[in-house]
């Protein structure tokens, strides 16, 4: 029903673009922008005053790089002002980490659509992100400086219900924790388990990354249930497990 809801509503607020821009949706009020970003984890809104703006052709360029991302047009200044946007600007809205990031056009000293897709690709946090170089960049530059790590064997098909359970979760910690998926199959990353002290054969384990303190803690090891994760995360956020013993790392380095 709320699908049902979501989509009648982007159906008669939303038109599509003309030949050059393709299907990408022109969100034409504010009910349309709100419905477009709350249906989706991240979203990107183009807001172009007019397709001659500057930026706007590698705006469309980027877009076709990255087809599995949501992404709108708008230039109705009603919506404008509902997400404060005084000029040519790209901007993405992320429920992850309850975050927006605004590319102001008219402050980039120099622009081209490999850059926007690079810009696009870094600031793609979902619920659950999963940990490649790209993403890297995006998850350290977020406000949200926790990050809950599930290590485990990507192409085992045991570790999908494991998996799963980890996405019903991440919702509940949005803005709280960035929850975090490390594939312990792919080489690039060996130095992420390297860091917690672990090797392939040990995983699927759980950890946490303090940005701020710069500590990591790993939960016990044993079945990795909901409830275990879920109370591994809330005694982390009551302060309780920073009273234990972390491990602090001699040089403070990104993963």
């Amino acid at each position: 029903m709320i699908f049902l809801t979501v989509f009648s509503l982007l159906t008669v607020c939303v038109t599509a673009g003309d030949e050059e821009s393709g299907s990408i949706l022109r969100l034409k009020d504010v009910p349309a922008a709100e419905a477009f970003i709350d249906s989706v984890e991240v979203a990107v809104i183009g807001f172009f005053e007019t397709e001659a703006a500057r930026g706007y052709k590698e705006f469309l360029a980027a877009v076709k790089q990255m087809e599995t991302l949501p992404v709108a047009l708008c230039s109705e200044k009603e919506v404008w002002a509902k997400y404060g946007i005084a000029s040519d600007t790209i901007s993405i809205f992320r429920k992850a980490d309850l975050h927006q990031e605004h590319l102001k056009l008219s402050e980039a000293k120099k622009f081209d659509a490999d850059g926007l897709t690079r810009f696009m690709t870094i600031n793609n946090i979902h619920y659950v992100t999963e940990y490649n170089q790209a993403t890297a960049v995006g998850l350290f530059q977020s406000s949200v400086k926790t990050h809950l790590l599930l290590m485990a064997d990507g192409g085992r098909e045991h570790s999908e219900p494991l998996q799963q359970r980890f996405r019903d979760l991440a919702p509940k910690y949005a803005g709280k924790m960035l929850f975090v998926l490390v594939n312990g199959r792919e080489k690039s990353n060996t130095r992420v388990l390297e860091y917690f002290g672990l090797k392939s054969r040990d995983l699927p384990r759980i950890g946490i990354y303090d940005g701020v303190s710069d500590k990591k803690w790993l939960m016990a090891p044993g079945e990795i249930t909901t409830e275990r994760v879920q109370n591994f995360c809330d005694s982390f956020l009551d302060g309780d497990l920073q009273q234990k013993e972390a491990e602090t790392p001699e040089d403070k380095t990104e993963l």
